[in-house]
């Protein structure tokens, strides 16, 4: 799965348009927590519920909007 777009953020909790690599298939509103964990391990983990398959070995995670360091 992959970001298509950040629908909305309150602080490091977000809620997105999600994207299948394989299928194509969108999920909305899917949460999630901005920070490099959340981008490089969590994201390429979600599986599709439509055709079951993970994300693809090119993968490229987004920058999470407020470095690691920065409380907000």
């Amino acid at each position: 799965m992959k970001i298509v777009k950040i629908i909305s953020q309150s602080r490091r909790d977000f809620w997105a348009t999600m994207e299948c690599e394989h299928c194509n298939n969108i999920k909305e509103k899917v949460s999630g927590y901005d920070d490099l964990y959340f981008h490089n391990n969590v994201i390429p983990e979600m599986k599709c519920i439509k055709c079951g398959k993970t994300g693809s070995d090119d993968y490229i995670p987004m920058s999470p909007k407020y470095g690691e360091h920065v409380v907000i």
